[in-house]
């Protein structure tokens, strides 16, 4: 492209603390969210005459971990295609070389809120049930390929107001080929499975299996005392949970075992104490769906031992879930991943920057009236069509209500989507 043409296609805008060079096509941005990963902005496309997020990923090229991690999203957001997985609809970058290359910018679909807001809501239990099933159809749709998110968390998971849910944020996420050790130390410390505060090992095991804290908190609002350090947070979840047997002791290495063998034993609470009927909604007449339903449900996620706990097709399966079951939501075909050596390449700034580069222009070229071509149409079909062009006050279109919410409830780590939450709209 001529490179007057190009600069004319561009503008600039402070948005919070951060200046954004966009497509003109991108109007009213506004500041959504941020964090590690990245700084998040709605606007309104006047080609697809949509309201959209833009995320401007967080100096990429900082280090080589930074560097790796930008790739790594841009290719895996670039293969997914699910309903409940957040739709990546434009890239592009205003550097016109390689050597001035130094921003990436993502354009996915804009939800109005994330769980953490969503869970403030009373919600009856077809909306409980439907937003799990949902979760679950995207999170197998992610395991199929796999893909393991490593940071699935509320702030992560995104709603529209008609009950629309979507997995975002990947910049965290692997791929379980990969032969090399992951990291314990990545997933939200609230939200780390047993096995990985315990060092067990990081395998498809902490996000196929049912996620004891999140996944929790997604059911029934119900958190199993946040602490600020690995060990606190194991002596909260055996006080809750109990013990465990001796045969899971022993697949604890030795220093591990010895710890938490030396704990207090605990006998943990009956599932009926920890979550009382109070604690849900009225039972369903519609759905049949029943707070003992989902109490069932949970005992079967809240396992410390992964090997027994549900697994994302049984819990699929659960009578609470499956009156949701549509095979053509739980049995998408899976993405397929380009890059078959996504997580063993080791490159320096330069090289990953390059990789970068040439996946952001393969993709600026495919792409047609922002819509990236060669990905089913379904992509952005849970996409509000609100055409409005947002108006010039603090408020977006999107915003559902004028329900106040708790900041504090965001991780500082967090790079999702967020905006005011409001009563959600029938399911289905």
């Amino acid at each position: 492209m001529n490179r007057n043409k190009r600069e004319k296609e561009y503008y600039s805008i402070d948005v919070g603390d951060s200046t954004f060079t966009v497509l003109k096509r991108y109007q009213n941005l506004r500041p959504i969210g941020s964090g590690a990963q990245g700084i998040v902005c709605s606007a309104y496309d006047h080609v697809l005459e949509r309201n959209v997020a833009i995320k401007k990923l967080s100096r990429p090229f900082q280090n080589q971990t930074h560097a790796k991690r930008a790739y790594r999203e841009l290719v895996l957001m670039k293969c997914v295609n699910h309903k409940n997985i957040i739709g990546l609809l434009n890239v592009f970058t205003p550097q016109k070389t390689l050597e001035e290359f130094q921003d990436v910018y993502l354009v996915m679909e804009l939800m109005d809120a994330n769980l953490c807001q969503v869970i403030q809501m009373e919600l009856d239990h077809e909306r409980l049930s439907y937003l799990l099933y949902q979760m679950l159809c995207g999170i197998k749709h992610l395991h199929a390929a796999g893909i393991i998110h490593r940071d699935l968390k509320p702030s992560n998971i995104v709603v529209k107001s008609d009950c629309t849910l979507k997995i975002l944020d990947f910049g965290l996420a692997r791929t379980a080929a990969t032969g090399l050790l992951m990291t314990p130390y990545v997933v939200t410390r609230y939200y780390r499975a047993p096995e990985v505060i315990l060092g067990m090992g990081y395998q498809m095991l902490a996000s196929t299996s049912m996620h004891p804290c999140s996944l929790c908190i997604c059911v029934c609002v119900f958190f199993l005392s946040l602490s600020s350090e690995d060990i606190d947070q194991w002596n909260k979840v055996i006080e809750q949970l109990g013990t465990p047997s001796q045969e899971f002791m022993l697949k604890l290495n030795q220093s591990v075992r010895t710890y938490v063998e030396n704990r207090p034993r605990y006998a943990g609470y009956s599932f009926e104490k920890l979550f009382p009927d109070v604690l849900f909604p009225a039972d369903s007449d519609h759905n049949k769906l029943k707070a003992s339903q989902a109490r069932d449900l949970l005992s079967k996620m809240l396992v410390i031992d992964a090997s027994k706990r549900i697994s994302v097709d049984e819990a699929l399966q659960h009578p609470y879930i499956n009156v949701w079951y549509d095979p053509s939501e739980v049995e998408a075909p899976p993405p397929v991943i380009t890059d078959k050596q996504l997580d063993e390449r080791e490159h320096t700034v330069e090289e990953w920057k390059e990789l970068i580069y040439k996946e952001v222009l393969d993709l600026e070229e495919r792409t047609k009236n922002g819509v990236i071509r060669g990905q089913p149409a379904s992509l952005g079909a849970a996409v509000s069509n609100d055409s409005q062009e947002p108006s010039t006050s603090s408020s977006s279109t999107n915003d559902v209500s004028s329900m106040s919410t708790d900041p504090t409830l965001t991780s500082d780590t967090d790079s999702s989507q967020e905006a005011p939450a409001g009563p959600l709209g029938c399911c289905r």
